[in-house]
């Protein structure tokens, strides 16, 4: 299984946009508290729209509540990463993945990435910016795994509309 974890994500918006990527793709998503806002919040609902009830999510108290829940192979998105997201092998669908995210303003912290330099990842980019948006990040990230794992469970023809809406 996929997970995606927000480590004391700060902004609604991107976590609203990141609850409608992981309801639209069947991935788990963690919330490790401080959040920066409240769940409640209409900003959250506003981004993640109508598919709120389709996100299974857990909200954690610190990161040690999280790692004493979860068990698997853990992913540091960073700017200081050394090796490009799309380096690791996610093929193997029945290995839990957890990729985890940094808050907005200053990312992971130093003392977690230090314990696991191999797992540190980074979207390659220009020296213009130094990272992407937090919401668009973890669509790349999550795409990319499930395009290795050739998109378990996803549709590959328009549900609503049929697959042949085009040629009418």
């Amino acid at each position: 299984m996929i997970h995606v974890v927000l480590y004391e994500p700060e902004i609604p918006g991107n976590t609203g946009n990141i609850m409608r990527t992981c309801a639209g793709t069947g991935v788990k998503l963690h919330l490790i508290k401080p959040l920066g806002f409240s769940l409640e919040d209409k900003y959250i609902k506003r981004s993640a729209v109508n598919y709120l009830e389709y996100c299974d999510y857990t909200v954690y108290e610190n990161y040690d509540d999280f790692l004493s829940k979860n068990k698997g192979v853990f992913y540091y998105l960073t700017r200081y990463g050394r090796k490009p997201h799309t380096s690791p092998d996610f093929r193997n669908v029945n290995e839990d993945i957890y990729l985890v995210f940094g808050k907005e303003s200053t990312g992971i912290p130093k003392n977690i990435l230090k314990n696991d330099l191999t797992h540190c990842l980074r979207i390659p980019m220009n020296n213009h910016i130094r990272a992407l948006n937090l919401s668009n990040s973890v669509a790349v990230v999550v795409f990319e795994v499930l395009r290795q794992q050739n998109y378990p469970g996803l549709l590959f023809e328009e549900p609503f509309k049929g697959a042949d809406y085009l040629e009418k």
